[in-house]
């Protein structure tokens, strides 16, 4: 039970602490705008100060593809256009349970506009108990619970591409056509189709996975060349795929006006500032002239040049895992939605596509205005993936009955969580 006479105390000294912060905050933007303004004065200079010396800086910097002076009014979205989206929860596996197992649910969305059509709102549930699902990641020394997280992403992807396929294969039989990669025949595959409204397929969150750093070639392998391959799907489709990433601490951006902020001629960090990776409150910290922006986040300081509608120039992202992306290397900008600022994230397929990149663009801020303030379809996929404790409880009590009718006897949950649960206090 939480004591609030206690905590009362402590929240003094907190509010105190973020007034103080508010005003270093302040502080520390008026730099960055200033930064800012420096670096789109000289921007092909730091675009390839960046790029000569990219291997030797200490810290990951986007670099922008359009002129950072650039301030983008999105177009209205057509009236006729559908929106895809899925979203993912699960049921974590435990030992205290009545069997070693975990599900993955699956939210899918198709909200057709202007076509007076159903939309579809529905959820795809998966259960692992098997050997190799179980236990596959601990020969790269993965817990279950973290491989878990890693699947649902990967059959988020999926599902995406699946929808997408479901789309273009119902429009082309209205047509009388076959799209290519959705025949069950062995006929050679036609040009691909793309849909005849608008569409566009989103997701909740970051396309750049940087999870995927820390693992092992072969695991990585296992997680994102099925998601490169749903992605090149919805690229034959011609639906662009947006991650939309709300409240986004990314400092990509701000990173690279720290080039501007260097004191030396060459951004050689390992040479001239040994100290960059330590601690923002390290006595180093007054070495180091490149980080007096810390933590400042970029949408602190787009909030301040855009306005409601407006999007900021494309950057192309440099963190190391998009080197095995191939094709699929992510770009992204931030819009201002209205409520906050947002950070959009396509691949390179999507962002190089004058086409494709208006199409998305504009449908997104479609979806966060019918969704007052977030997407409505990733509000809804979410809302049908989501696993409540109710269903948690009807999940373990259904694979109880099953169980039983296999024969297996002494089927409980482990002394402790019936204690938990019955708890006296």
């Amino acid at each position: 039970m939480l004591d609030l006479t206690k905590l009362t105390q402590q929240m003094q000294g907190l509010s105190q602490y973020l007034f103080k912060e508010g005003a270093a905050t302040q502080q520390k933007l008026g730099q960055a705008q200033h930064l800012l303004q420096q670096v789109t004065q000289a921007q092909a200079t730091y675009v390839a100060q960046q790029q000569m010396w990219s291997d030797r800086l200490c810290f990951t910097a986007a670099q922008p593809v359009e002129p950072l002076h650039w301030r983008v009014a999105l177009p209205a979205a057509p009236p006729c256009h559908t929106v895809i989206a899925t979203d993912g929860s699960q049921i974590a596996p435990s030992h205290h349970e009545i069997a070693y197992c975990y599900l993955i649910n699956i939210g899918r969305i198709i909200l057709p506009y202007g076509q007076n059509r159903l939309p579809r709102l529905d959820s795809v549930p998966e259960v692992f108990y098997r050997p190799e699902d179980l236990y596959i990641s601990r020969q790269w020394g993965i817990r279950t619970e973290e491989w878990m997280g890693y699947r649902r992403t990967l059959s988020e992807a999926m599902a995406l591409a699946e929808l997408g396929a479901e789309i273009v294969a119902r429009e082309a039989a209205l047509h009388g056509q076959k799209a290519a990669g959705t025949a069950l025949t062995d006929d050679p595959p036609l040009v691909p189709l793309s849909p005849p409204a608008p569409t566009l397929a989103m997701v909740d969150g970051s396309l750049i996975y940087w999870f995927l750093e820390a693992l092992p070639r072969e695991a990585q392998n296992l997680i994102l060349i099925p998601i490169l391959q749903a992605w090149e799907r919805l690229r034959q489709y011609r639906i662009p795929l947006v991650g939309y990433v709300s409240a986004s601490r990314s400092g990509e951006t701000l990173n690279f006006l720290r080039l501007a902020a260097c004191r030396f001629d060459q951004p050689d960090c390992p040479t001239y500032c040994p100290s960059s990776k330590s601690g923002p409150d390290s006595p180093l910290m007054a070495t180091v002239p490149c980080r007096i922006l810390e933590p400042l986040k970029d949408t602190t300081l787009w909030a301040t040049e855009l306005k409601p509608g407006q999007r900021s120039p494309l950057w192309r992202s440099a963190a190391r895992i998009l080197g095995d992306y191939g094709d699929h290397g992510v770009y992204f900008c931030y819009l201002h939605v209205g409520t906050e600022i947002a950070r959009l994230e396509f691949p390179a397929w999507v962002a190089t596509d004058a086409t494709l990149l208006n199409q998305a663009l504009s449908l997104t801020l479609a979806q966060v205005q019918k969704g007052y303030g977030y997407p409505i379809s990733l509000a809804e996929a979410h809302n049908q993936a989501v696993v409540r404790g109710g269903d948690r409880t009807r999940f373990f009590a259904l694979l109880e009955q099953q169980m039983i009718r296999a024969g297996l006897h002494n089927v409980a949950i482990s002394y402790k969580e019936a204690r938990k649960r019955g708890s006296i206090a």
